[in-house]
């Protein structure tokens, strides 16, 4: 009497990861998940070990994540997985108030954001 599993969303050859409440504008955090939108999963990690961004060490334990999901939840092989997806999404903004001259305020915004990492193996090319 037990209720049914839910169906896989994913396809059987994909595994994701989400990282949540990330402390970086959706905006600035697309611009990582740009640059590894569609790359090999080691050439993206070694992309997002040297970026400069302050985020990326944070985007890149998420695809170390999506990575670790593939190994060991659906038994893929991870020198064939590929960053299918990665896609940014917008979480709450915190609102903040900052002192400005003849006692008025301006009004500060700290914007929060998520990510979905979803890698795929594609089979190894043969060399023709």
């Amino acid at each position: 009497m037990s209720k049914e599993a839910n169906p896989r969303r994913l396809a059987e050859n994909e595994a994701k990861a989400v990282a949540r409440m990330l402390r970086v504008s959706p905006q600035k955090l697309n611009l990582l998940a740009q640059l590894i939108r569609g790359k090999k999963v080691d050439r993206a990690l070694a992309d997002l070990e040297f970026s400069r961004k302050r985020i990326a060490h944070e985007v890149k334990k998420a695809l170390e994540s999506a990575i670790a999901n593939a190994e060991n939840n659906h038994g893929l092989d991870v020198d064939d997985l590929v960053v299918a997806q990665a896609f940014v999404g917008k979480a709450l903004v915190m609102k903040r108030f900052h002192a400005r001259a003849r006692g008025r305020a301006s009004r500060v915004e700290k914007p929060f954001a998520n990510l979905t990492i979803i890698v795929r193996e594609v089979e190894a090319q043969a060399n023709a």
